[in-house]
């Protein structure tokens, strides 16, 4: 078949497959795809769908849960765990009531919404609002515009994240011809953690180590037989022989990159971060956390004589440090057999841990459809560029608050992380979107983040003699409309590792990637600006270097960080204060009158 053509009949089926299903909170979400045999036709006389405003209330409360032999209590919304799924087309408008219940501060990020106009609702704390204080609430409104696949939600205070998540998904605005069965609707996948994952990283940050890792990764919450006492905390996805389902992805990992495979199922990827992609085939895939990813497969035509097949994660990860190396286990189970036991059946033969080398082929496929019907919109031109060094360092010893120690590195210093040498600090009087509006800079931030290092170095050799890092909460400064460019170079002062990389309010392209140092040079001219990839996160390879470009079209104050937690404790983030523009439209709204006070 022709790769347009092929493209052309995949996109039909994801458009008018998707949300038909019935609804459960988790991040590997089967849809089956109805062949065109089958699909019942539109009426000529039916118009597009109506955008509407769909109504949540998230009620953050303690809910009890046993896994891995012990029973704990968690944060949770509304008592589930994974939370609710948000469904959503394409123009509608949500509105998220959320009531905290529990003893912590928590706010909610729309993770892939673009919140245009809408930057009070974007949700990291101390960035775009103060936390919602226990016992307070705090409404988010914003709308879905040009968005199509899946996303997901998650609280963005501390580590809250842990176990406050859900997805979401945006489908096609226009009303769809097909009405397919109604499966159950699953998804993929986080971290568990027997300690409560506040304490670990209040100890990490005491300490100045590294942080205690988690104690196993699960599908939907259920870790799989591979650990003690999970046998039946196993989660399952019936198939029907021959039928096409499609699997929404989700690393709600706090700390992971993670391989995912299907033990002799072959998985078509057709969209990433919301975007879609030139369909391409894989037996493993590699998902940084933050991302998302919808992956069709295709179950055989014969019922197989195994009825079971195993579905496997596993870490990607060239750390220095010491890591979660576990395996979590689902099951893909054939209809209408039941699997007889769990512990027997083979898991897929996943990469070595910490195996580049497959990561860099597999993402080495992404391209955008850059087709008529969905153009990939990439800056030619660029009026601001940017050059970050992004990594691990480290403080000193001295001047440290009582009770704070130094387990770092020799045990010597504590671990920190930055961009281009700057630690991000959080403001804690008011958050950074508040004091844009008002204009009241002073004692809060400064528009002074470099655009480069201060003092170049060889970026991926051997480390330089000294390792600390400055602090402050420093932003670069954006004219409404610019076009920018990002090189984002990885940096082996405390060992070399990906960074997944997320930009709020923004989707952008990925123009290039190499390893070694970027060459301004010689770089540029391998950039891919016919059909790079569009997304919202992206790793920065292990000793190496990925290139982005997009276009500041929405005001408002944007974080850009690091999605493993831990570097984001670390300081590993900087932020983006794109100004108005002269078109009423284009400006930043006033904030909601229940806007939490810090």
């Amino acid at each position: 078949m022709p790769l347009t053509s092929s493209i052309d009949r995949h996109i039909e089926w994801i458009d008018e497959n998707e949300n038909h299903g019935r609804c459960s909170s988790s991040p590997v979400v089967p849809v089956p795809c109805v062949p065109p045999s089958r699909r019942r036709r539109r009426s000529h006389h039916a118009g597009p769908r109506r955008a509407r405003t769909r109504r949540y209330t998230f009620n953050v409360t303690m809910a009890t849960v046993t896994r891995l032999c012990a029973t704990k209590s968690i944060p949770t919304v509304n008592g589930q765990f994974p939370g609710p799924r948000l469904v959503v087309r394409e123009g509608d408008r949500l509105v998220v009531n959320v009531h905290n219940n529990i003893n912590n501060n928590v706010t909610f990020h729309w993770h892939g919404v673009r919140q245009i106009r809408s930057a009070w609702a974007d949700g990291p704390s101390f960035i775009t609002q103060c936390p919602i204080r226990p016992g307070q609430s705090y409404t988010y409104r914003f709308q879905i515009i040009g968005q199509r696949g899946t996303l997901w939600w998650h609280a963005h205070f501390s580590w809250l994240r842990a176990t406050l998540y859900g997805p979401s998904s945006s489908s096609r605005r226009a009303a769809s011809a097909t009405r397919s069965p109604s499966p159950t609707e699953r998804c993929l996948s986080c971290s568990w953690f027997n300690a409560d994952p506040e304490a670990v990283i209040k100890q990490a940050l005491q300490t100045g180590g590294g942080p205690n890792v988690s104690d196993a990764y699960t599908f939907n919450g259920l870790p799989g037989p591979t650990y003690n006492c999970s046998a039946t905390d196993v989660f399952k996805l019936r198939v029907k022989p021959g039928r096409t389902y499609m699997l929404r992805l989700i690393n709600a990992a706090l700390n992971n990159e993670l391989f995912f495979a299907v033990t002799n199922h072959t998985l078509t990827v057709v969209q990433a971060d919301a975007s879609y992609v030139k369909p391409f085939t894989a037996t493993t895939v590699v998902i940084s956390p933050g991302q998302t990813m919808d992956v069709l497969l295709t179950a055989a035509a014969t019922p197989p004589s195994s009825p079971a097949f195993a579905m496997a994660i596993a870490p990607y990860t060239n750390t220095v440090g010491t890591f979660d190396n576990t395996t979590a286990t689902a099951v893909l189970e054939y209809a209408p057999q039941r699997a007889a036991a769990l512990r027997g059946i083979p898991v897929p033969a996943l990469p070595m841990y910490n195996d580049t080398g497959a990561v860099t082929n597999f993402s080495a496929n992404f391209r955008s459809l850059a087709s008529a019907a969905y153009p990939a919109r990439v800056p030619r031109t660029v009026d601001r560029k940017f050059f970050f060094a992004v990594g691990l360092g480290t403080d000193p010893c001295h001047g440290r608050p009582n009770g704070t120690t130094c387990q770092g590195p020799n045990g010597t210093v504590r671990f920190a992380a930055s961009m281009n040498n700057v630690s991000f600090v959080m403001p804690r009087t008011t958050s950074l979107l508040q004091a844009h509006y008002q204009r009241r800079y002073a004692g809060v931030l400064k528009a002074d983040f470099p655009a480069a290092p201060a003092k170049p170095f060889n970026y991926t050799g051997p480390p330089p003699n000294v390792t600390f890092v400055s602090h402050g909460t420093r932003v670069v400064p954006l004219a409404f409309n610019a076009t920018v460019e990002v090189v984002l170079q990885d940096t082996s002062i405390l060992g070399a590792e990906s960074h997944p990389l997320h930009l709020h309010g923004y989707d952008f392209f990925v123009v290039g990637r190499g390893f070694g140092n970027y060459d301004a040079s010689k770089d540029p001219a391998k950039y891919n600006l016919v059909d790079p990839v569009q997304r919202n996160t992206i790793s920065v390879p292990t000793a190496g270097w990925v290139a982005i470009r997009f276009v500041a079209d929405n005001p408002g104050v944007w974080i850009m960080h690091c999605h493993f937690d831990v570097h984001l404790s670390w300081g590993l983030s900087m932020a983006w204060l794109v100004n108005d523009g002269p078109l009423p439209n284009q400006k930043l709204p006033p904030p909601p009158s229940d806007i939490p006070k810090c």
